[in-house]
């Protein structure tokens, strides 16, 4: 009859300037697709430079070695009788822009660049890339010689076109086009056109995932068609999770699907459709209405049916239902995927990390254990690249885990870096929780090195600091907390850089931070202590996210350990004990709580307050907690920690991006720092504001206090 199609779409863990790795990987897909009965495949954006290439797409060898790979394709008998959709970067009169190439039997039909950039966020598209601005135009591309002599043309269509097969039409997007609210699949469908395809590199944040998955269903629910979306996984070489989520989708209803998170470098999926679906669709819903009133898109035809005239017995896909991960397990997955690539990529022999038995430290440590669980499964599931990158990190060719534990043993070392001032408690949560996960675990002692470097400022000033509850001062009591936070980072690379050569093994272990985001926000850390690290897999994630997720984990993984953790309050112990107990914790020093830095935080970067429209609206958020006297004071108190503490994201370790109100200073939030920390027009507007609230909404002490 000719009127099903099979489409193939897919996730690749591509990788920045990786032309041989990426190209492979393509090739497998289009392989894969082949053999699952496709006529069209789909792939990532960007993926034959990847697409964290940041300025090297500035270089001239991005583009050509991107050229040299397309011809690769372009030869490969694999490509041959599939619709081939692949995106690199292509310069068109001396302007880069971001594009999809789409060849078959070694034809190139269309170059199509990215009309709609995305240029927020994480994300500085137009830095690299100018938009196409030409609505349904199109241009004449020359190409270059390399690929005339494999294609025997000299020149293709480049521009706002879409692809008219024998059966159907199909039309692209690239991954923000989907999310602008006048997306091209729009103007696109009132024209006719029957298959959607996104490209994108669109990365994982808690809580994403369904935003993503509704634009796609709705994107066919409005006008009918059949919607393709591929997108990269993995991490590609920055502090993003790209999270994969491939699927097909039809008039509204998603009906196959990708994994969010998996060790697998390539993942393709498949369906089969029937254009009639789609007819019939529209025929009912839209017909009286179907008129673009744009000019009707420019088409390229081309010579191939995606359809077979014998499919009357071809069974089709039909829905499913998405079901979304819980943050708890976005955590237990997301930076575990992230940890594994930085790892095999990085050709270092594991991790170490500082492990002081709270719940942030604990949380990294966790999470490397649940990397741990996975790579085992990918073995058991028979994943030969994971087997093969597991044995070249461990050294040993003719290694094969038993279990999470005994893995967790060869690639991952904690340590508790004791002082004078660490409580039996820490030591002996970090010790259990050490061994229930299976790292190699030592002890450490700081005390010889602070006394060390506190001997050299004694014999060069004549002074010794003490603490405060010794009689020293303030800024005595933090130099000598900050002393031994920074003894912890020196060790904590002395050791990442030499265990494994004390036990003649080669290689060195890369050192994990465990700054949560919160405290990245107030700079509540000292710059150059533990939080000074190569990665950081929870810099992004809130503290009450952490505390949910270990839950998760002593339930899920049975890590008993971590139930005495959370009952624990959050300490740094880098003041004197008092009896032996804690004289210090977090949200004492800090001056609010963690669940108030996450709220404060979201105001701050998701809302765009600063700290007087931030004053407005916590006053009714905290009215049944707080005076508004007393949010004044939080909201000063919060600004003043802020901008002195601002510096510290200058260096801040590179962190998995899991919020959207992350303060990490590389490219997503972008401030001064150095600040005039006064805030004195700011702090004045708000105290002119409390100053005129009606006496009803003051408490009696905030009156006695202005009296």
């Amino acid at each position: 009859m000719g009127r099903k199609v099979t489409l193939s779409t897919c996730s690749l863990n591509q990788w920045a300037l990786d032309f041989e790795g990426n190209t492979e990987r393509i090739l497998k897909s289009i392989e894969v697709a082949k053999a699952n009965g496709a006529k069209y495949r789909l792939g990532p954006e960007l993926e034959i430079c990847g697409y964290g290439c940041a300025d090297h797409f500035y270089e001239s060898d991005t583009l050509l070695h991107s050229f040299e790979a397309l011809k690769t394709l372009l030869e490969s008998p694999t490509t041959q009788d599939i619709i081939c959709d692949v995106g690199m970067p292509i310069m068109h009169h001396n302007v880069r822009y971001n594009c999809r190439v789409l060849f078959l039997n070694r034809k190139i039909l269309l170059i199509r660049p990215k009309m709609l950039m995305a240029n927020y966020g994480i994300y500085r598209e137009m830095r690299w890339f100018s938009p196409w601005s030409r609505l349904r135009q199109v241009e004449e591309y020359f190409l270059p010689r390399m690929i005339q002599e494999v294609t025997g043309q000299d020149t293709v269509p480049f521009g706002d076109c879409v692809l008219s097969t024998k059966d159907t039409c199909i039309g692209t997007e690239i991954c923000a086009e989907l999310w602008n609210p006048n997306s091209p699949h729009i103007q696109m469908g009132l024209d006719g056109v029957e298959i959607f395809t996104n490209s994108s590199a669109s990365h994982h944040e808690l809580r994403k995932a369904d935003q993503r998955v509704n634009l796609i269903k709705s994107a066919t629910t409005k006008s009918g068609g059949i919607y393709l979306y591929a997108n990269q996984r993995g991490c590609d070489g920055d502090r993003v999770y790209y999270d994969g989520c491939a699927m097909v989708s039809i008039n509204g209803d998603v009906v196959a699907r990708g994994a969010q998170f998996s060790l697998d470098d390539v993942e393709v999926i498949t369906a089969t459709l029937d254009l009639e679906d789609i007819r019939s669709y529209r025929g009912e819903l839209c017909q009286p209405h179907m008129e673009g009133q744009q000019k009707p898109c420019y088409r390229i035809k081309v010579d191939f049916s995606l359809s077979s005239s014998n499919d009357v017995y071809l069974p089709t896909h039909q829905p499913i239902q998405w079901l979304f991960h819980t943050p708890e397990e976005e955590i237990s997955l997301g930076p575990a995927c992230w940890l594994w690539d930085y790892l095999r990529r990085s050709g270092q022999g594991g991790f170490l990390l500082p492990l002081s038995g709270g719940v942030d430290s604990s949380s990294t440590a966790c999470i490397v254990h649940c990397m741990c669980v996975l790579l085992c499964q990918a073995v058991d599931d028979g994943n030969s690249q994971v087997l093969k990158d597991i044995r070249r990190v461990v050294g040993d060719d003719s290694y094969t885990p038993q279990n999470p534990k005994e893995l967790c043993a060869r690639i991952f070392t904690t340590c508790y870096m004791a002082s004078e001032n660490s409580s039996q408690d820490t030591c002996s949560r970090a010790r259990e929780l050490a061994r229930q996960i299976g790292s190699t675990h030592i002890n450490i002692s700081i005390d010889m090195a602070v006394k060390g470097i506190l001997g050299i400022f004694s014999v060069v000033t004549g002074r010794w600091p003490q603490f405060r509850a010794n009689g020293g001062s303030s800024r005595e009591n933090l130099a000598l907390q900050n002393v031994q936070a920074r003894v912890r980072m020196v060790l904590a690379y002395l050791f990442a850089q030499l265990s494994l050569w004390a036990h003649g093994k080669p290689g060195g272990l890369l050192v994990l931070g465990s700054a949560n985001v919160d405290e990245s926000l107030t700079g509540y850390f000292t710059k150059y202590d533990c939080s000074s690290a190569d990665i950081n897999p929870i810099g992004g994630i809130s503290k009450t996210d952490l505390k949910s997720f270990l839950a998760y984990c002593a339930e899920q993984f049975q890590l008993s350990a971590l139930r005495s953790i959370l009952a624990a309050p959050p300490t740094a112990e880098l003041e004197p004990l008092k009896d032996g107990q804690l004289s210090q914790t977090d949200e004492a020093d800090m001056g609010m709580t963690y669940s108030e830095l996450s709220v404060i935080g979201r105001l701050r970067k998701i809302s765009k307050c600063g700290p007087f429209s931030m004053f407005c609206k916590l006053i009714h958020v905290w009215k049944d907690a707080l005076s508004p006297t007393e949010v004044a004071q939080k909201v000063k108190h919060f600004f003043r920690m802020y901008s002195v503490n601002r510096h510290k994201m200058t260096t801040v370790t590179p962190s998995y991006h899991a919020e959207s109100y992350s303060p990490d200073d590389n490219r997503f939030d972008l401030r001064p720092f150095l600040y005039n920390t006064r805030w004195t027009w700011q702090f004045r507007c708000i105290d002119n504001q409390v100053s005129q609230m009606p006496t009803s909404q003051q408490r009696p002490e905030d009156l006695s206090e202005k009296s």
